[in-house]
């Protein structure tokens, strides 16, 4: 299969390049196109942050360096891309940083100050992207059309958190990404599935949700905590499994856990197949090899609370593989709680899987998915209300 288009979205900060992107995103799952969003600015700006409560998602964003260490891994997964991307590309202001141009394909210009369009358009020149869109970002106004062919040209207005864009000029740049990413579904499933790890079941998670009757937001599933018993009945426990499809990190836990003590694998559009990294819970002092982790305890009865915080904003597999994590009673009610990727939540919700009942931090709603439990009265699929607790470092 040819190399996927990587599309950049790029201009001024400010100008409403994040909630630009996570409106296509929006648009495109419902329209059934494959895709990944790619966050080349390390600003802790994911679809949490666009979806989650004000106030929970401040203390949740770290910003990372966006360094040469940063750059390098990015212009890696977009070079080693297994969707077509959609890449969030920041400010970038140096030309170090611009490197992320030369391995992006396509470009979409957006901006607020007129004066900052013509270097913008220079750039994207230099690395020879193809320019799709050039847009005026305005908070307010009428959405209008100037240009259609050969670049989409127009006014964009309420790219503001909180809002999913609309209007003829978002509705015509959705139509021109979608035509560009339009891959067979089926052919992208099969070339996926073809480098699957040799295990007897691969679930795929999407014809898993329709199986169950999950609720559908046209071809993506929208899982809820109340799927999880009736998912985990439909597989055998205790078996290797090897898990494909967008799901939220509480699903892939649940699903970890169930298979223990066999092997799981995940399919990570930056990586492929991946097996989560070994951790091992219940050190008194918790090691991180070069500082990779840092992990903050908070208790209040039987009531326990795991903050993972990533030392910086890329985090390769390897960095943690061993890793001593910190000790948690097993007589616990654990939440895990931090912004971390997919293969990372699944390896620790598999190291504390012995606790009382385990659940996951969805920062959308504030509460803590049940994932695990060995408590008749908190069974999996049960939302605990996230409440502060004392704090001990570890």
């Amino acid at each position: 299969m040819d190399l996927f288009p990587a599309v950049l979205i790029g201009g001024p900060p400010n100008s409403g390049k994040s909630v630009l992107i996570y409106s296509l995103s929006q648009a495109l799952r419902k329209r059934g196109v494959d895709h990944y969003v790619l966050r080349a600015a390390p600003d802790g700006e994911g679809d949490w942050f666009l979806e989650g409560k004000p106030g929970r998602v401040r203390l949740l964003r770290v910003k990372g360096a966006f360094d040469a260490r940063w750059v390098d891994r990015i212009v890696r997964d977009i070079q080693h891309r297994h969707l077509p991307l959609l890449v969030d590309a920041g400010g970038l202001p140096t030309p170090e940083q611009e490197r992320i141009l030369s391995v992006a394909t396509h470009a979409i210009l957006l901006t607020r100050d007129p004066a900052l369009r013509p270097e913008w358009r220079r750039r994207f020149r230099r690395y020879g992207l193809n320019l799709l869109a050039d847009l005026d970002s305005r908070l307010d106004g009428p959405s209008r059309v100037i240009q259609r062919t050969p670049v989409l040209r127009g006014v964009i207005t309420g790219l503001i958190r909180g809002r999913i864009a609309e209007g003829p000029v978002f509705e015509a740049l959705v139509d021109r990404i979608a035509a560009l990413f339009r891959y067979d579904p089926e052919e992208l499933r099969r070339y996926h599935l073809d480098m699957a790890p040799a295990v007897d079941l691969v679930i795929e998670l999407n014809r898993l949700a329709r199986m169950l009757n999950v609720w559908m937001e046209g071809e993506a599933p929208r899982w809820a905590p109340e799927d999880l018993p009736r998912a985990l009945e439909a597989l055998p426990a205790g078996k290797p499994l090897a898990l494909y499809d967008r799901a939220p990190a509480w699903v892939y836990a649940a699903l970890a856990v169930h298979a223990l003590p066999s092997p799981i694998f995940q399919f990570d559009v930056r990586l492929g197949w991946v097996e989560p990294p070994q951790l091992r819970a219940g050190a008194e002092r918790p090691s991180a090899p070069a500082s990779a982790l840092d992990f903050l305890v908070e208790s209040s009865g039987d009531r326990w609370r795991l903050r993972v915080t990533m030392a910086h904003s890329y985090l390769e597999r390897e960095e943690v593989d061993g890793l001593l994590t910190p000790a948690i009673p097993t007589d616990a009610f654990l939440v895990i709680d931090g912004k971390l990727p997919l293969w990372l939540w699944t390896a620790l919700a598999r190291a504390y899987a012995g606790v009382r009942a385990l659940a996951v931090f969805e920062p959308r709603t504030s509460e803590a998915i049940v994932v695990a439990s060995r408590d008749p009265a908190c069974p999996v699929g049960t939302r605990w209300p996230v409440e502060s607790a004392g704090a001990q470092r570890a």
